[in-house]
């Protein structure tokens, strides 16, 4: 789906659910204050969460990249049990009043908890276990990321791992300078040879990575 006409795209929105209001304001929100707007989830991908969410029932997400919170908050509309958590990790502290602003909007402030920094410096401190793991930060430390979430995931969890395709890159001849597509290489090497997992890609908008606990 990564090379899908506008007018399919737009044929699949068209019977999908709605976009909630939320969700909504909070697209155009972004592409009206955000310099970079295509890292938004949107609608297709949100439902996408949202319906995984629905599917796996967890009761604890982690998050890594929060960006202005679309994810964040698609998952949250997904999630039904009692007392069911996101902690979700931003590096760029510029965005906390927006992000802070948006989950009170949402009614999500008790339900999702935002943690500025490095996912590096704070995955450690996170002393709880998860049911669902979305990755969609740094793309050069996707291997690193990984590793370090890995007993923190339960057994039968699953992560999901965003942007693994890179526009074709992974398939194509790579630049000596290229870190990202050079990270995200690495990381689909390393998850393809773990038999600690099942796995399969799925080649929706820039590839999805679903990985499942063993």
């Amino acid at each position: 789906m990564t090379d899908i006409s506008i007018d399919l795209e737009q044929y699949i929105l068209n019977h999908i659910d709605a976009e909630s209001d939320i969700l909504k304001k909070l697209n155009r929100q972004t592409h009206i204050k955000m310099l970079q707007p295509r890292m938004l989830s949107g609608h297709l991908q949100g439902q996408l969460l949202k319906m995984i969410c629905r599917m796996i029932n967890p009761q604890n997400i982690l998050e890594l990249g929060t960006f202005t919170g679309y994810s964040a908050i698609s998952m949250a509309e997904g999630l039904t049990k009692e007392n069911a958590h996101i902690d979700t990790i931003e590096i760029n502290d510029e965005l906390e009043p927006f992000l802070q602003g948006v989950f009170e909007e949402a009614n999500l402030s008790d339900t999702i908890t935002l943690h500025i920094g490095k996912s590096t410096d704070i995955i450690p401190s996170l002393a709880k276990t998860y049911d669902l793991i979305f990755m969609d930060a740094d793309k050069r430390e996707y291997l690193l990321y990984y590793e370090m979430v890995f007993d923190k995931l339960n057994p039968g969890g699953f992560i999901l791992a965003d942007n693994i395709l890179w526009d074709g890159k992974v398939a194509a001849p790579i630049q000596a300078n290229d870190t990202y597509t050079k990270g995200i290489l690495e990381f689909n090497k390393r998850v393809s040879e773990d038999d600690r997992v099942e796995k399969v890609i799925l080649p929706f908008r820039d590839g999805l990575f679903l990985i499942r606990k063993k």
